[in-house]
C-alpha cells in the first residue's frame, strides 16, 4: 500500500512536470502565450527570479526572449511587457485591450474591488472621471490645489528652520508634509505634524507599504491562501489596513454631519454629494465603502510614492552641487527670493524642470506598477493574450519592466547630454517614454516650443 501510494504520488507530480513542459514549449507558437523560461511545477519560475530585485530578473530574461515573454509566478502565468515600445503600444496606442486591472491579493483582499485602483470596467470609468473632474474644479471659489500645495511646502520650510541648520533626517517630516496635502484635498484641513492621531496615520501607511514590498508581499501576491496560514506578517497588514478604514470612516462622519450642499470644501463633500444624488439607483458605484476605498487609494498611491521621488530629489541635489547651484540660480532669477514658485514658472524653468524629470527617471520609485489585464483576447507581437485560460484560470496579468528608466546610470551624465534647443526649452523627445508611464499618458509635442504639456487625453490606466 506504501509502495502504491508513493508510485501514485511521483507519477502525478511526473505528469505535472510533464504538462507543464509541453505547456512552456508550446508558449511561442501560434494562438498562444509569448514564449519564456520553462516554468517548474507550483513554484513556476520563481527560482529564476530575484524578489529583492524583480526588475533586474525580469530585464536580464528579455534578453533572452525579448520584450513581450511569460513567466509563471507559481502556477499563474504572467505577461511581461518590457522597455518602452511595447508598453507604449499596450498602454497608450491599446488602451482598451490592456486597461483592465489583474489581481492583487494583498490590496483586493481588502478593497474588493471598490476605490479607483482595483475597479474594473463600467466602475472604473465611472470613478476615474469622477475623481478627475472634482479634483480639477475643486479650487473654484476655495484655495486651489496649487495653494494647497504652497501652504504645506512654507510650514516644511518652517520646520527646517526650526532646526538651526542641524542634520536631521528628513524622512518624517517629508512623509508628514505629503499625507497633509492629500488631507488637505480629501478632508479640506491639515493636521498639526505632532498630532498624535495623524503620526499614527502615516506611520501605518509606512509600515503597510514597506511590508508590500517585502518578500512576504510578493510571495502573499503569489500563493495568498498558503500564505494566509503562516505566521508572516499579514496579521499586522491588515490590522493596519482596518485601522485606515476606521479612521476613513470616522472622517466620513464628521463630514456628513457638517455637509453644506451649497458650498462642498473638499473632494469628500463632492463624493457625498454624488451619493445624495445617486441613493436611488441600485447599482450606482457612489456609496460608503466606495468612498473609503477611494479615499485609501489616494493616500496609499500618494504618500510613500511622492516621498520617496522627494527623498531622492534631495540625495541627488546633494550628490550634484553644480546642478544644485543651477537650479537655485534659475530659480532665483524667474522666481525670486519673496514668492513662492508656481506652476505658472514651470515654463521659464527648463533647467529645474529638466532636473526634476531625470529625477523622477532615476529614482524609479514603482518601476513595474500594479497588474494590468487584458479586458479581450488580445493579439500582440504575433502572439494572443487570452481573457481566460483552458483551464478557467484567467490570464489578466501584465507585468510592465520599463528599461527606460536606467538608461543612464548618471544623473550628471543625462543632464550634461539635455539639448537646449532655441528658446532654451527641453525637447521631449528626451524622455519619450513619459507618454506612458503614468496614468493618463501625455503626449508632448515633439518640440522646443510647448515642452512637458500634454495634447491629447488618454483613456489608459498606470
Amino acid at each position: 500500500m506504501e509502495f502504491s501510494a508513493v508510485t501514485v504520488a511521483l507519477l502525478a507530480i511526473c505528469l505535472s512536470c510533464l504538462l507543464l513542459f509541453r505547456k512552456g514549449k508550446g508558449q511561442g507558437t501560434g494562438g498562444r502565450l509569448p514564449p519564456g523560461p520553462r516554468p517548474l511545477p507550483i513554484v513556476g519560475n520563481l527560482f529564476q527570479l530575484d524578489p529583492k530585485n524583480m526588475v533586474k530578473s525580469l530585464l536580464a530574461l528579455r534578453e533572452r526572449y525579448g520584450s513581450v515573454y511569460t513567466v509563471y509566478l507559481g502556477s499563474q502565468p504572467f505577461v511581461v511587457l518590457c522597455g518602452y515600445q511595447a508598453v507604449k503600444e499596450a498602454l497608450v496606442d491599446r488602451g482598451e485591450d490592456f486597461g483592465g486591472r489583474g489581481d492583487f491579493p494583498a490590496l483586493f483582499r481588502f478593497t474588493q474591488g471598490d476605490g479607483i485602483v482595483f475597479a474594473n470596467g463600467e466602475k472604473w470609468k465611472v470613478l476615474r472621471r469622477f475623481a478627475l473632474q472634482t479634483l480639477r474644479h475643486l479650487g473654484m471659489g476655495r484655495r486651489s490645489l496649487e495653494e494647497r500645495i504652497q501652504a504645506e511646502a512654507q510650514c516644511v520650510v518652517e520646520e527646517l528652520a526650526k532646526t538651526k541648520v542641524e542634520p536631521i533626517d528628513a524622512t518624517s517630516l517629508i512623509s508628514r508634509a505629503v499625507s497633509n496635502t492629500i488631507c488637505s484635498i480629501i478632508f479640506g484641513d491639515r493636521f498639526d505634524y505632532e498630532d498624535q492621531k495623524f503620526l499614527a496615520l502615516v506611520g501605518l501607511m509606512i509600515d503597510n507599504f514597506h511590508l508590500l514590498s517585502s518578500c512576504w508581499g510578493q510571495m502573499y501576491n503569489v500563493f495568498p491562501r498558503f500564505m494566509s496560514y503562516l505566521p508572516a506578517p499579514q496579521k499586522r497588514y491588515f490590522k493596519n489596513l482596518e485601522k485606515l478604514r476606521l479612521f476613513i470612516l470616522d472622517m466620513v462622519k464628521v463630514h456628513q454631519e457638517t455637509l453644506d450642499p451649497s458650498f462642498p470644501r473638499d473632494f469628500m463633500d463632492c463624493f457625498l454629494l454624488e451619493m445624495q444624488q445617486e441613493k436611488e439607483d441600485p447599482l450606482t458605484y457612489f456609496h460608503v465603502n466606495s468612498l473609503v476605498m477611494t479615499t485609501h487609494n489616494l493616500f496609499f498611491a500618494g504618500t510613500e510614492t511622492t516621498s520617496t521621488a522627494l527623498r531622492y530629489g534631495i540625495l541627488i541635489l546633494l550628490k550634484y552641487p553644480e546642478m544644485q547651484a543651477k537650479v537655485y540660480k534659475e530659480i532665483l532669477r524667474v522666481v525670486g527670493p519673496h514668492r513662492s514658485p508656481s506652476l505658472e514658472d514651470r515654463v521659464h524653468l527648463p533647467y529645474t524642470d529638466a532636473v526634476i524629470h531625470e529625477i523622477l527617471r532615476f529614482a524609479d520609485v514603482v518601476p513595474m506598477g500594479l497588474p494590468h489585464a487584458v479586458t479581450r483576447d488580445a493579439h500582440f507581437h504575433g502572439y494572443v493574450i487570452p481573457k481566460t485560460l483552458p483551464s478557467s484560470k484567467t490570464l489578466k496579468h501584465l507585468t510592465l519592466a520599463t528599461s527606460w528608466m536606467r538608461t543612464e546610470s548618471s544623473v550628471g551624465m543625462m543632464l550634461s547630454r539635455l539639448s537646449l534647443q532655441g528658446s532654451g526649452r527641453v525637447w521631449d523627445r528626451r524622455w519619450l517614454a513619459w507618454r506612458c508611464s503614468s496614468s493618463s499618458p501625455p503626449s508632448c509635442s515633439a518640440s522646443p516650443s510647448s515642452p512637458w504639456f500634454p495634447q491629447r487625453k488618454s483613456t489608459s490606466r498606470h
